[in-house]
């Protein structure tokens, strides 16, 4: 259990270090563009899931994580670690990106462009299909699982690319709760943590009727 927690705190790190750095660092330059910020957020997966996959599924994301406990493919205790270390590693993700650039751009909080009820709609749909891509291409027994992090990966830099300006596309609640918490933009964090983990119990509920 120990080395499954140390990847997912490695991943969950560097997929949000790597993935807020952009928002800030294209603050900063301007040379990365929406569609740089999105690539790199989906790269870092595809990437973190094929180094971390094999020892603790690389879930890198509470939402995931509660996905799969709903499925039954990980036990309560094991969640709830999971969890917790999900959450701690976004936390220190943004704590070293203030250190080094300070409070820009929120440090890459997600934030609603419109109204509330937008964003939370589209956090649970992205949230959903990312969940059910997961099941279908990285649980299933007939998926071919060697390219599970290439649908993975382009399934976050898509849902990114396309729904990023509007509503952040967050897709994981420690992404989300690093930045607000140590940026102190909480006042929609709830969306994130809410929207993010009921589109993943959905998409678990689902697949297990259709799977069944």
């Amino acid at each position: 259990m120990k080395k499954k927690l140390i990847a997912e705190f490695l991943g969950t790190y560097f997929l949000i270090f790597a993935g807020t750095g952009a928002v800030v660092i294209n603050e900063l330059t301007g040379s990365l563009t929406h569609v740089g910020i999105a690539l790199t957020f989906g790269l870092v997966v595809m990437a973190l899931i094929y180094t971390f996959g094999h020892i603790s599924g690389a879930h890198f994301n509470p939402a995931v994580t509660i996905g799969f406990f709903v499925n039954g493919d990980i036990q309560k205790r094991d969640a709830v670690y999971y969890v917790i270390i999900q959450t701690l590693a976004g936390i220190t993700a943004s704590l070293t990106m203030i250190g080094l650039f300070g409070n820009i751009a929120n440090l890459g909080a997600t934030l609603p462009r419109d109204t509330w009820q937008q964003s939370f709609i589209l956090e649970f749909i992205l949230t959903f299909f990312l969940m059910f891509i997961i099941f279908g291409s990285a649980i299933h027994g007939k998926a071919v699982k060697s390219f599970a992090g290439i649908a993975i990966g382009a399934t976050v830099g898509l849902e990114a690319m396309f729904a990023g300006p509007i509503c952040g596309a967050s897709m994981n609640p420690a992404r989300s709760i690093g930045p607000a918490l140590v940026s102190g933009s909480l006042q929609h964090l709830w969306i994130y943590i809410a929207a993010t983990i009921l589109g993943a119990v959905c998409a678990a509920v689902l697949y297990k009727i259709i799977h069944e």
